[in-house]
């Protein structure tokens, strides 16, 4: 009976210790999936928000390019050009004669821009675009000349020079041309270097504010809460935008102190619902957050199609008087092209509002129509803005 009875038990705890692996085998999947959840959804600091100060300064020159085959500025067109090459070679040391015309085609006028990058120190070199003024048909081949670049305030921060490089692509004859590409701008990598410094202040006045891309006050806050958890009372949220840190008093301290807040990890709120509609080219882009109410939509479309065809008019046979001439005859139809009523449920996701309205048969002009006055009724729960 004693050996029965073992034998009974058995099957019993071992159904006990199944049950007890398979909860603890449940909160461990639990764990993961919100530990897999929280790292997806982060984000670094250094990706959501930037240094106040740490920014790039544009730069702008007027520059010649030289060298181009046959594809410059026509001279007679863009006397600038001429002026501008004159003023160069007088410098040079080379004088012409008063009231000489120059006839080239291998040089073109052209505008230069870079951008400072922030830190940037003397020698150190930029690339520059280089952009035609005047009517050249292409910078392929050309060299830009010494061109100073200078920023907002007129001082000289870059000297630029050295070879365009176009990624286009064209060729001309007997009156057919085929291009591919811009051919009209170009690139100089690396082509310009920096000859002064632009100061740079981070964290000099006792703290350092970081930016956020997009305001938003709950991340904001988040983002000063994970500063104050590495940093305890460090950091607080001056608004929807701008978090102030207290900056360590040495200069290289402030450096290693950035850099570990950069690295550190928020998850941000949940975007606002928006809907942004380009009317010029019936462009529209709505996140995930986008719903709508209970609403029927409508859209039928009115076409006025005018068709002209010539007419012989010939007067009748044996008519004394009369000539042959030639007429035009209009036939206008207006076409309405019915719409089909669609109903849009409350509450619907993205997915189902793309779904609906594709349903509906809307091209992306008529989508802006709908948004619209799904807007006006109330329908749209979201922020619209065209642009």
């Amino acid at each position: 009976m004693t050996d029965i009875g073992s034998q009974e038990v058995a099957p019993h705890e071992e159904r006990i210790r199944f049950e007890d692996k398979r909860r603890h085998a449940k909160r461990w999947l639990v764990a993961a999936v919100c530990l897999l959840s929280s790292v997806c959804y982060a984000e670094r600091i250094k990706d959501l928000a930037s240094v106040r100060g740490v920014r790039e300064n544009p730069l702008i020159g007027y520059g010649l390019v030289v060298g181009l085959d046959g594809t410059g500025d026509q001279t007679t067109q863009t006397p600038f050009t001429v002026q501008s090459l004159s003023n160069m070679l007088s410098r040079l040391g080379v004088n012409l004669p008063p009231g000489t015309n120059l006839q080239l085609k291998n040089v073109a006028a052209v505008m230069v821009t870079a951008n400072l990058p922030p830190f940037a120190k003397p020698g150190q070199t930029i690339d520059v675009t280089v952009s035609s003024m005047g009517n050249a048909k292409s910078l392929r081949g050309g060299t830009l000349l010494l061109t100073p670049l200078k920023g907002a305030d007129g001082q000289v921060y870059a000297i630029a020079q050295g070879n365009v490089v176009v990624g286009g692509v064209g060729a001309e004859s007997a009156g057919s041309r085929v291009q591919v590409n811009h051919l009209s701008v170009g690139r100089v990598p690396g082509g310009a270097t920096v000859e002064r410094a632009v100061p740079t202040p981070v964290g000099q006045d006792g703290f350092i504010h970081l930016e956020l891309h997009a305001t938003d006050f709950g991340t904001a806050q988040r983002v000063a809460d994970a500063i104050n958890r590495y940093a305890p009372g460090t950091a607080v949220a001056l608004d929807g935008r701008v978090i102030q840190v207290q900056a360590p008093p040495e200069p290289h301290q402030r450096v290693t102190f950035l850099a570990q807040i950069e690295a550190l990890e928020v998850t941000p709120v949940q975007t606002a619902a928006k809907v942004i509609v380009n009317a010029r080219t019936g462009s529209v882009v709505m996140n995930q957050a986008v719903t709508v109410g209970t609403c029927a939509v409508a859209h039928g479309n009115l076409a006025v199609t005018v068709t002209t065809e010539p007419i012989i008019s010939q007067p009748a046979p044996f008519a004394a008087r009369g000539d042959t001439v030639q007429a035009e005859r209009s036939d206008i139809q207006i076409r309405q092209e019915g719409g089909r009523l669609m109903m849009v449920p409350a509450g619907a996701s993205l997915a189902e509002v793309v779904k609906a309205l594709n349903a509906i048969g809307a091209t992306p002009q008529d989508l802006v129509a709908i948004l619209q006055a799904m807007k006006a009724a109330g329908a749209l729960r979201a922020e619209l803005e065209v642009i």
